[in-house]
């Protein structure tokens, strides 16, 4: 039977800055990531061997399959962190977080002898983080899984040894996003967002909204391209914060030389 580490938890923005590319995002989904990083334990090696993370909000339920080798987790630590999953999920109130492991291959190295680790029937319901937070549609998370390997392993006196995960989770904002309205609608612009080098690229829609999800935090400069007759038009110092959406309104453009 699977074994299922649970985690209820809260998440914090993870976004991406694009060179030149269209940004084309559902309203209603936010993306999120989950990684994992150590807490040393006085071992060779701890040994995990994690099937699939499911995340689970008030919109809906993802499951990822983690397509990937056992992970020794005492490679990731002193800042070094890996990626177990990413994935749109439906926005909503975050509910639950789990790990699911695979039955075998989850082991722990001390002194060049590997030791299977055993989950406990009772322990199968794992650990709960009971803190919650929103999820934004439009904006990225990051769950930073800080994995305490030395409370997490327990002999049980027979030369054997069971996993009872004592894991602390580490939030982080990192994006943010941008929406407005741009009047009339038949202007129907190409909108791109500049900061730097970096330039992202979306329309408006039929009502003349436009929506940003997942920009780095910083200073854009927002350039509006509309059809003709419809003349372009930029807004700058637009400021994007972390875990927000900057609503620049309505914006009004004016036909060529009014």
């Amino acid at each position: 039977m699977k074994k299922l580490l649970l985690f209820s938890v809260a998440l914090l923005g993870l976004g991406f800055a694009s060179c030149k590319k269209d940004s084309s995002s559902s309203a209603g989904t936010t993306r999120v990531t989950v990684k994992l990083t150590d807490a040393p334990g006085a071992y060779d090696a701890v040994i995990l061997n994690i099937k699939q993370v499911v995340i689970l909000s008030s919109g809906g339920e993802k499951t990822v399959d983690v397509n990937g080798t056992p992970i020794d987790i005492l490679r990731f630590r002193n800042g070094k962190d890996t990626v177990l999953a990413g994935v749109d999920v439906p926005a909503g109130r975050l509910q639950e977080v789990r790990l699911v492991l695979n039955n075998t291959g989850n082991k722990v190295v001390i002194n060049g002898i590997s030791y299977d680790l055993n989950t406990p029937s009772g322990q199968t319901s794992g650990v709960k983080l009971k803190v919650q937070d929103d999820l934004k549609a439009g904006i990225g998370y990051t769950l930073l899984l800080d994995f305490d390997a030395a409370q997490s392993i327990v002999t049980t006196g027979n030369g054997k040894y069971n996993l009872k995960p004592v894991i602390r989770a580490i939030p982080a904002a990192v994006s943010g996003a941008m929406t407005g309205i741009v009047t009339p609608a038949a202007a129907y612009s190409k909108v791109y967002a500049i900061m730097g080098t970096d330039t992202v690229g979306t329309v408006t829609d039929a009502t003349g909204k436009f929506y940003f999800p997942g920009l780095a935090p910083g200073t854009y400069s927002v350039n509006f391209v509309p059809v003709a007759p419809y003349a372009a038009k930029i807004i700058d110092n637009v400021i994007v914060e972390n875990g927000s959406v900057k609503d620049l309104g309505t914006v009004t453009i004016t036909s060529d030389g009014l």
